[in-house]
């Protein structure tokens, strides 16, 4: 590194750090490399991605930073999903083609052997020469020798798969710790839950909390089968990720229940938000394909709470939950507090 770079490096650093301590961004090395890259200016659409989420929340979650750095600063020779697909499908295509030759040698060597068999019980019924008897035995040894080293390849095939399958099995539990979205709904997932209200708890930045369970869910999966349910819950996050804006984000919280993290936003605005979502989810019509029956709507009971300054963020889910509960218990499909 040239002089000129050294000093261009450490400069981006003095500047990347404020900002990180600022935008209450943890400091890891992917952090470090993603507010780098931004204070460096050598990609404008990350700076402009990144300063919209600074100015519609007011910080930066962390499960956003994760997402901007995967997208414009991750090595592409990171472990992706689809990179592990396909090298699990590469291995399984060899040890299955190595698989079938040993299949087809052996059925061949059966064969063989059986026909051996067969000339052998002319032993005694014709009576062959000892020369032939030989001739027999030997095409016997040069066939077994053939499916040994068959055989061998393909212990050896497995030994190294096995490995592999080892490497990928890591790899995938890497992967699926470090993924933010859920499989099922497409929205965040609990993990980047914790991570992003724990992020805005930890900030002055005022915002406010919804919790959401799915009215009579179990009804769903009792009356049309768990397939429907996993529908409804696709359908319901569709909504829930649409009526997102202004900085809103949507989370799977758990089964049915879902949340949003609301930032900006003092209690009344978050209830009326609130609201509107639970007035949209109503108009949902859902289809079973199998039986043709219809669900007209999805109703859902809602618990809001706004941040109040020095308590945690598990302090925080506690009184949304005790909200939702409660609407629960008056009814369902409805928002409290009023």
């Amino acid at each position: 590194m040239s002089k000129n770079e050294f000093q261009k490096a450490t400069e981006n650093l003095r500047k990347a750090v404020p900002l990180m301590i600022k935008n209450q961004v943890p400091t890891t090395p992917s952090n470090y490399a993603l507010w780098y890259t931004y204070v460096d200016n050598a990609l404008p659409e990350l700076n402009r991605e990144l300063d919209e989420v600074v100015n519609e929340h007011g910080l930066c979650p962390p499960a956003q930073g994760e997402s901007l750095y995967r997208t414009y600063v991750a090595s592409k020779t990171e472990a992706n999903v689809q990179q592990l697909r396909q090298s699990l499908e590469r291995m399984l295509t060899e040890v299955s083609h190595s698989m079938n030759d040993t299949l087809v040698n052996t059925n061949n060597f059966q064969l063989k052997i059986d026909k051996s068999f067969s000339s052998l019980q002319r032993v005694e019924d014709e009576g062959l020469s000892f020369d032939e008897v030989m001739g027999l035995v030997r095409n016997l040894m040069v066939e077994s020798k053939d499916i040994r080293h068959t055989t061998q390849f393909l212990n050896s095939q497995l030994s190294v798969a096995s490995g592999e399958i080892e490497q990928l099995k890591e790899q995938l539990s890497q992967f699926q710790q470090d993924a933010l979205y859920d499989g099922l709904s497409s929205l965040l997932n609990r993990r980047a839950f914790d991570r992003d209200i724990a992020a805005y708890a930890g900030s002055d930045t005022s915002f406010s909390l919804i919790l959401l369970d799915i009215d009579h869910f179990k009804n769903y999966n009792d009356q049309f089968g768990h397939l429907f349910g996993d529908t409804v819950i696709k359908a319901l996050a569709k909504r829930l990720q649409i009526s997102c804006r202004d900085g809103i984000a949507a989370y799977r919280f758990g089964g049915e229940e879902f949340a949003f993290i609301v930032p900006n936003k003092n209690l009344r605005l978050s209830i009326r938000f609130a609201e509107s979502v639970r007035t949209a989810l109503e108009k949902l019509t859902i289809r079973d394909r199998r039986s043709g029956k219809q669900v007209d709507s999805v109703t859902a009971s809602f618990g809001v709470a706004e941040f109040q300054i020095g308590e945690s963020a598990n302090d925080l889910v506690d009184r949304a939950d005790i909200q939702l509960y409660e609407a629960k218990r008056l009814g369902r499909n409805r928002v409290l507090p009023v």
